[in-house]
């Protein structure tokens, strides 16, 4: 039985399951295993080095890098010398990198040369120009392993980080499209993390792909730190694609599946599924927006006698805020996302702030367990944290068993393929092209994806702009995963007397179609 106190630090953490597992698999990347004892000295390791180059607690070092060791080794060198990670999207591109490299003050990089064609050696030595913060740029496919050699300088290491310095920074937007900073620190990432460990009971025996990224809550959070506390083995997904993790998991059987609902959708349609010993799976988790039931039901049908689970969760609240009970019922699983984890609490709120009652639909708003307290880059939104709280933006309410509904969104937010899209921030985009006069966005339903962009076009007089070319446009942007899927090109868009765009008729139309 295990008698150590909860860690504090992430860094203790990992002390923790190094002393009590430390021959068992930690990590599977690109078909290799990786003790916890090996995990522990590399990472010391890379925090030395990392420490060889000036870099001192509470400087900012961005990782634009695919799922894989190199990404976990980053994290936890940051956890045991007080650096702060920036979790930075290989979908990402120049004009969003460009803001979060700004926001964050980061003072190095680590990203491959080249990926998915995106030339990073030439962006970053340009930015390493334009940006006087950011000083070292690291490649990990030149040089990562030379600092991990048996013969390199290991860490000494002191008294380490404290619970509220920060370990990590993900962007996440705001009302207006613009990115704001989440400052997720040991305390709020452990406090989400300890609770799902204990939620859904992991142990030393749990197995998972991870194909969440891992610059996102639901790999950092969810999948990495989740599995460190229980001594579980990851095995890193570096993109998703559904043949990459069945050839994963037929090799590696699993004891939980995880994604977002188009990964699960996917899985499911895939013909590779019928080759893969699934006896060890026990708990299933959807997680990254709002459930179609039908999907649960696939996914009970396929897997009869595996628990399965809605997951909510914030870049606010450091990963999982929100689950599904054991032995809930249909009811329960198919309808409401759960219920607060051990040590969050919840108020449903009204217009004025007032705590409404059983069945009454309000904003969600959270508190304790990973939330925090506030933004930490330029972009603020001190209403977003008011009174304590964390207001989610998102509309719900909770029953008389405390089970939690999802209602819809007081943002024009979607979820497209499990990441959150604003549709301001791809207006923006949009409208900045010569031969668009307006431009307005909306989520309309998607059987694969659960949400994709529409996005409604007027354009300039004498102008001739094609769908091509607009898409063309956008790529040149935006992440791919933020591209509009749908444009529909108008004479006109319905206008409030003070010459907004009523976007509720388009919602309404798209309903009546």
């Amino acid at each position: 039985m295990n008698t150590c106190p909860p860690p504090r630090t992430v860094a203790q953490a990992l002390a923790q399951t190094v002393a009590a597992h430390p021959h068992r698999d930690a990590y599977i990347d690109q078909g290799r295993s990786y003790s916890w004892q090996q995990v522990d000295v590399m990472a010391s390791a890379w925090a030395a080095h990392l420490s060889s180059l000036g870099l001192r607690p509470g400087e900012r070092i961005g990782i634009i890098l695919p799922n894989g060791l190199p990404w976990v080794l980053s994290y936890l060198a940051a956890a045991k010398t007080g650096l702060v990670v920036v979790g930075l999207s290989v979908r990402y591109r120049d004009a969003e990198l460009d803001f979060m490299l700004q926001d964050s003050q980061v003072k190095a990089v680590l990203a491959p040369r080249e990926f998915a064609g995106f030339d990073y050696q030439s962006y970053l030595a340009q930015a390493r120009q334009r940006f006087a913060a950011l000083e070292h740029l690291l490649w990990v496919d030149e040089g990562f392993e030379q600092p991990l050699q048996s013969g390199a300088k290991v860490l000494h290491e002191g008294t380490g980080p404290e619970p509220d310095d920060l370990l990590m920074i993900i962007y996440t937007s705001g009302t207006t499209g613009r990115p704001k900073a989440a400052g997720l620190t040991h305390r709020s990432q452990l406090g989400s993390a300890l609770a799902q460990h204990a939620h859904v009971r992991a142990v030393v025996d749990d197995m998972v792909q991870l194909a969440m990224p891992l610059n996102h809550v639901g790999g950092i959070t969810c999948g990495v730190l989740t599995m460190l506390l229980a001594g579980g083995t990851c095995e890193l997904v570096p993109m998703f694609s559904p043949e990459a993790v069945w050839k994963m998991a037929h090799r590696h059987p699993p004891t939980w599946l995880v994604g977002v609902p188009t990964m699960l959708t996917l899985l499911l349609m895939h013909p590779l599924l019928a080759e893969v010993d699934m006896s060890r799976l026990r708990l299933i988790v959807v997680g990254g927006s709002n459930v179609e039931p039908v999907l649960l039901q696939r996914l009970q049908q396929q897997f009869p006698g595996v628990s399965i689970m809605n997951l909510y969760g914030l870049s606010e609240t450091s990963g999982a805020i929100v689950m599904t009970p054991w032995q809930a019922d249909q009811q329960a699983l198919l309808h409401s996302i759960g219920k607060p984890l051990q040590g969050a609490q919840l108020r449903v709120a009204g217009a004025d702030g007032e705590e409404l009652r059983s069945g009454e639909v309000g904003e969600l708003w959270f508190r304790g367990a990973g939330a925090i307290p506030a933004y930490v880059g330029q972009q603020q939104d001190e209403e977003a944290f008011a009174g304590g709280w964390l207001h989610s933006g998102d509309l719900g309410l909770v029953d008389e068993r405390g089970l939690v509904y999802l209602k819809g969104r007081q943002k024009d937010m979607f979820i497209q393929g499990g990441f959150n899209v604003y549709p301001s921030e791809v207006e923006s985009v949009i409208a900045g092209h010569a031969g668009v006069l307006m431009v307005a966005g909306i989520g309309v339903p998607d059987p694969v994806l659960g949400e994709v962009g529409r996005y409604y076009i007027v354009i300039r007089p004498g102008a001739s702009v094609s769908e091509e070319e607009l898409l063309a446009h956008c790529r040149q942007q935006l992440a791919d995963y933020k591209l509009p899927r749908q444009l529909v090109f108008r004479t006109e868009l319905p206008l409030t007397p003070a010459g907004k765009i009523q976007k509720a008729l388009l919602r309404a139309e798209e309903c009546c179609s």
